[in-house]
């Protein structure tokens, strides 16, 4: 029977888990096998891919003509062996707040800080393999607040996009990174409560 909320009852469908061998060790993320039985007697052996946490910050303000803007970063990706245009984004580091890691991640890769910051959600990025989840968050007042402190194979140049432009583009061309869909996602399902993360201020509204 589904609930209010759309839900089913699940429970027959979980596989019970036992034994798990890192087969993989790696600077990104290491590999695991593991044992699996389902409730109807099936038992086969899957790949876990074992990653960090993850954490993806939208940088959000107003120009001087009251447009609402996006700053993101342009960088090589060596898996697609492109350049893509992208929220700032990194890993959370050990015994770190997702949140405390993204505003970290802003001022390394952008220069700059904010004030009002907005958890929009988490979730897996891909849970047929994947064991890590994924945090989002929206920071808005923000303002340059130093120099940029990049890795050592980082290299990465800070652009303003109307946000206009990256909810009509996002998904093609050099939007092309799937964990930016779903940071536009939330952003989207937030802009449906604060309608003014969207609108742009014409001189008469102020």
């Amino acid at each position: 029977m589904m609930g209010s909320d759309g839900s089913r009852p699940t429970d027959h469908l979980m596989w019970e888990s036992g034994e798990r061998r890192r087969v993989f060790e790696g600077p990104i993320f290491d590999v695991h096998t593991v044992r699996r039985t389902s409730r109807d007697g099936r038992s086969s052996t899957f790949i876990e891919v074992a990653a960090p946490t993850w954490v993806t910050v939208i940088p959000w303000y107003r120009n001087e003509q009251g447009e609402p803007m996006f700053i993101m970063v342009e960088q090589y990706r060596h898996g697609s062996d492109t350049v893509t245009r992208e929220f700032p984004a990194g890993v959370v580091e050990h015994n770190e707040e997702p949140q405390s890691a993204g505003l970290r991640e802003l001022g390394e890769e952008c220069g700059i800080s904010g004030g009002r910051v907005t958890a929009l959600g988490d979730v897996n990025p891909n849970p047929a393999f994947m064991n890590n989840r994924a945090h989002f968050f929206l920071v808005e007042d923000v303002r340059h607040s130093g120099e940029q402190s990049l890795d050592e194979n980082e290299q990465l140049e800070v652009v303003s996009v109307p946000v206009s432009t990256v909810v009509k583009q996002m998904g093609t061309g050099i939007y092309d990174n799937g964990i930016m869909m779903i940071a536009l996602g939330f952003f989207m399902r937030l802009a449906a409560k604060r309608p003014e993360l969207l609108d742009v201020y014409k001189e008469e509204r102020r």
